[in-house]
């Protein structure tokens, strides 16, 4: 389940925010006025989905690669 919280919290309760994201490796996510403003998560978790992104961005890449080569070789 998402954690979402208000913006104000960042201010008044950053230690409790700050122990959510770090100990569940989870975002949390900051409104205001009850509409979504950003994202605040740890720098472990933000590297690992940068990680996974960057190796999804590549594999993704070499499938259509592979599919373009397989188009030609059908051709």
């Amino acid at each position: 389940m998402p954690h979402i919280r208000p913006i104000s919290d960042l201010r008044n309760h950053f230690t409790d925010i700050a122990k959510i994201v770090d100990e569940t490796k989870e975002p949390v996510f900051l409104t205001k006025n009850g509409y979504g403003v950003m994202v605040v998560m740890s720098i472990d978790a933000y590297e690992e989905k940068m990680f996974e992104s960057e190796h999804y961005h590549k594999l993704n890449q070499e499938l259509e690669e592979a599919s373009n080569q397989n188009k030609e070789n059908d051709e």
